[in-house]
């Protein structure tokens, strides 16, 4: 199966009934999908995919980038593993990188098919068989919040929640703004996500054989690195790596594409 530089297999149009949508970059083999998380800008979702062989084909989900707005009741791990599972059907791929929300559909994926996937990497889990802690969802209901305001203080508010998490000697550029634009979007999951987990029970990951890359976060306020410690435990063929830090896709970009590609390369 050829996925052109456009996202198109075999003529086929890139974009699911939910709305979410990808794009193919490089050529040959292997095929992987790279899934973001939740309210990622379309530079953020982009970089678990640099320096992978192959073919790297980045999804991107509903009410993000240039997909269209899901209908409503979409937001659930269900719904985003069904999309993320058709997509990579469609494009043939073998191996696939999911950060946060991505991690969770492709767990959820993994549990279900331990077969399908060659080898997986999953980035910063937020949620494994148990929904989010108290704390984090607080975050969540003050992100909510700031997307009500956000009609009236023109995301002034928000802006502000989304800048507060941010390692200060990080280069974000316009990362602040695109985020919130993208956050003001997502209203129904921010208050539906974070109460739900994408397993029933861990040991349901217990049949699958490929190896899996899992990484946390030392210091990340949403992502307990707890999450990435049990899931990386019931894999039978897991490595861990727990970055110091409280958003390695941020501060520590260069070390986490080094670790990516040293896995995902590896024949």
């Amino acid at each position: 199966m050829t996925v052109g530089s456009t996202g198109t297999v075999g003529g086929a149009r890139p974009e699911l009934p939910s709305g979410a949508t990808w794009r193919a970059h490089g050529s040959g083999a292997p095929v992987t999908l790279v899934v973001h998380g939740l309210g990622a800008t379309e530079g953020e979702a982009r970089i678990p995919a640099s320096g992978l062989r192959g073919t790297r084909v980045v999804l991107t989900l509903p009410g993000h980038g240039g997909a269209a707005d899901p209908a409503a009741g979409y937001w659930s791990y269900e719904r985003v593993a069904d999309d993320v599972l058709e997509a990579a059907d469609r494009v043939g791929a073998e191996r696939a990188v999911g950060v946060s929300l991505g991690a969770g559909a492709l767990a959820r994926i993994a549990a279900r098919n331990p077969t399908r996937f060659e080898r997986l990497a999953l980035l910063l889990p937020a949620a494994l068989d148990r929904p989010r802690g108290g704390a984090v969802t607080e975050i969540f209901d003050r992100l909510v919040a700031g997307v009500d305001a956000a009609a009236e203080d023109d995301g002034e508010w928000l802006r502000g929640l989304v800048g507060s998490g941010l390692p200060e000697d990080a280069e974000v550029g316009d990362y602040v703004e695109q985020r919130a634009a993208t956050l003001r979007r997502l209203g129904p999951a921010l208050r539906t996500l974070p109460r739900q987990a994408p397993l029933h029970d861990s040991a349901e990951l217990s049949a699958v054989a490929s190896p899996v890359l899992v990484v946390g976060a030392a210091s990340d306020p949403l992502h307990d690195p707890a999450v990435a410690e049990q899931l990386a435990a019931v894999l039978p063929d897991a490595r861990l790596r727990v970055f110091d830090s409280a958003a390695p896709m941020l501060d520590r970009r260069a070390e986490l594409r080094r670790l990516l590609t040293g896995f995902l390369n590896d024949r």
